[in-house]
């Protein structure tokens, strides 16, 4: 078994199928590769939908997994815990790889055999359409995720993120899988950046991580679902997030990441302002309310006991 495909879902019946016969229709044989659905407790038939199509595609290795404590790195830990594969590849349930995914990654560890992690590109799949208001400094928000054109190693604060994420089982058990801290998504409340904080301890390990944009997953987003409570809740998450891990490090740690993060909210009053002045008006405050509110959820984590 080269690889364990872990799909952490909460309430995506409309999307999990879809994750599901993407990976069923790979390139890779099906012997080489095995796939865990864990439940993180959803209200709706996501169990009732996965488990007839499991039973309706015995052919393939998928099981399904439930984990009742919420947060999607419960999750992925419970589905890692169960997995045979050299390599863990992590995917959201709402994501539709592309046929030769597994295959590609496959294809990079033949090649880059001491590499401890590896991220890909990601997609942005706007159904209907993509947003007028939407920018390369929003995107990120959605799961867009274009890192480099060709295969390169992270630079020392890059990452891979966690809709497409692949990690040796070894180097995943070495460092204790995803810090439940930051549990990521947790019904309506985010504190994201369980990926990150997992990264950066393999580099802190002296491991390598790569990009390769050949490594490709599409992420769908529904334009009528990015509502402004919607984008707060991903924008507070990701500071709220920074806020637990630095403040794990120490006060000079978290007080360094606040001046950062002002320093960022600057720089996108500066670009919503060009976007303003150059007649994209419509792209100008979502920039900056990004920042705002990453900064805002920032200050909030004060209130997190660690």
């Amino acid at each position: 078994m080269d690889l364990s495909i872990i799909l952490a879902s909460y309430n995506r019946r409309d999307y999990i199928i879809g994750a599901l016969d993407s990976l069923y229709r790979q390139t890779l044989p099906k012997e080489s590769f095995e796939v865990f659905v864990v439940d993180n407790n959803s209200q709706d038939d996501t169990e009732a939908l996965c488990k007839q199509y499991i039973a309706d595609h015995p052919d393939a290795s998928i099981h399904f997994l439930m984990e009742k404590r919420q947060g999607a790195s419960f999750a992925r830990n419970t589905g890692a815990a169960k997995a045979r594969g050299k390599w863990l590849v992590f995917m959201d349930d709402d994501a539709l790889a592309y046929p030769d995914f597994l295959q590609k990654i496959i294809a990079f560890y033949r090649t880059h055999v001491d590499a401890g992690g590896l991220g890909g590109r990601i997609i942005p799949k706007y159904i209907p359409s993509e947003p007028r208001w939407m920018s390369r400094y929003v995107s990120s928000m959605v799961g867009n995720f274009d890192y480099s054109p060709e295969t390169v190693e992270f630079a020392p604060l890059g990452y891979p993120l966690e809709s497409n994420m692949v990690i040796s089982k070894s180097d995943f058990d070495m460092a204790g899988g995803f810090n439940t801290s930051l549990p990521g998504v947790s019904g309506n409340y985010r504190i994201g950046g369980e990926g990150k904080a997992l990264f950066y301890k393999l580099k802190a390990m002296g491991r390598t991580i790569w990009y390769d944009p050949n490594v490709i997953v599409e992420h769908v987003v529904e334009v009528n679902k990015l509502t402004r409570e919607y984008l707060y809740r991903v924008a507070s998450g990701q500071g709220r997030g920074d806020g637990v891990r630095t403040r794990a490090l120490g006060k000079g740690a978290y007080y360094k990441k606040i001046v950062v993060y002002v320093f960022k909210l600057a720089g996108s009053i500066i670009i919503g302002l060009g976007y303003a002045l150059g007649g994209k008006p419509s792209k100008s405050l979502p920039v900056i309310r990004f920042k705002w509110d990453a900064l805002r959820g920032l200050l909030d984590s004060a209130h997190i006991t660690l």
